[in-house]
């Protein structure tokens, strides 16, 4: 029998209903479904409820409802074990995420059918250091962000590829971003769209006060080392947007590919450049019709 977990943002609108009607239909096709405890109360299904380290570890792909948000926070949490994502969009943009709500049973139909690849995308890893010790590690798909807080002055921030020294930014921050991260927040910063399958990091400031400052593309063997070299100003790091953590000044933020991958299931149909047409233009290119 197939086992499939259930991620649900019980915040996004319909989404409950939707993850009911999800699993009436999968329990009749006779697919086990496992629901981190949280979702499975919310769903009345308490005795499909998991603890969610549990739930990567049995399930042979984790279903994500909701949005990219949805689909980033949980591929941080089960790439270690390496557990398939499939997302289905309750969101805006769906980046990430593979299956739109029109579309859903019959995605559903075509992933139990296996008309379906497993494509893996590269993450990122990033330690702090403070004092020659690391104090704590991160993973992200996205990326790792170091930005000054809200209310401060521009940061210095001192950037190193491996043991080369690169320049120092006079910014507002700077992004290292994975490939999949380059249609995010790195493209509103003037960074390049990398095609997911070229393992690169992107090197991008954010509003740097030097005209000479431009975005770095690096082989993913690399690493990225940033000094914090501001004594005045909040600094924080932030984890695909999502996680932060309060840096100090001389801490140093080591920035190279993880370990692992995160693992996306893609259903036969859409590609990258016609999901870049889709969501960033809103048009079909080739007769310029939106």
């Amino acid at each position: 029998m197939k086992v499939i977990g259930l991620i649900i943002n019980a915040k996004k609108p319909r989404a409950l209903e939707v993850a009911g009607e999800m699993i009436t239909w999968l329990e009749k096709r006779e697919v086990r479904l496992v629901l981190p405890l949280a979702n499975a109360q919310l769903v009345g299904r308490e005795e499909l409820g998991l603890p969610e380290e549990e739930i990567s570890s049995q399930a042979d792909c984790i279903l994500v409802l909701g949005g990219d948000g949805t689909l980033l926070n949980t591929a941080r949490s089960v790439a270690p074990r390496q557990t398939p994502l499939l997302g289905i969009n309750l969101g805006q943009l769906g980046f990430l995420t593979e299956i739109e709500l029109p579309d859903l049973f019959q995605g559903l139909e075509n992933y139990l059918e296996g008309n379906f690849t497993v494509e893996e995308r590269m993450m990122l890893e990033a330690r702090v250091l403070r004092e020659g010790l690391v104090v704590d590690k991160f993973f992200g798909l996205n990326d790792i962000v170091v930005t000054k807080g809200a209310f401060s002055r521009m940061i210095l921030l001192e950037t190193y590829v491996g043991q080369h020294y690169h320049t120092t930014y006079p910014a507002d921050g700077v992004i290292i971003s994975s490939p999949t991260g380059s249609t995010a927040y790195s493209l509103s910063a003037g960074g390049p769209l990398v095609s997911p399958n070229v393992e690169v990091m992107v090197v991008t400031p954010i509003c740097p006060h030097t005209l000479s400052a431009r975005p770095l593309v690096l082989s993913s063997q690399e690493t990225v080392r940033v000094v914090v070299r501001s004594a005045v100003a909040e600094v924080m790091l932030t984890v695909d947007g999502q996680h932060g953590f309060k840096l100090e000044e001389s801490d140093e933020i080591t920035i190279q590919r993880a370990p692992f991958t995160t693992k996306l299931v893609r259903l036969h149909g859409r590609g990258f450049y016609e999901v870049l047409r889709e969501k960033l233009r809103g048009e079909d290119g080739r007769c310029g019709k939106k």
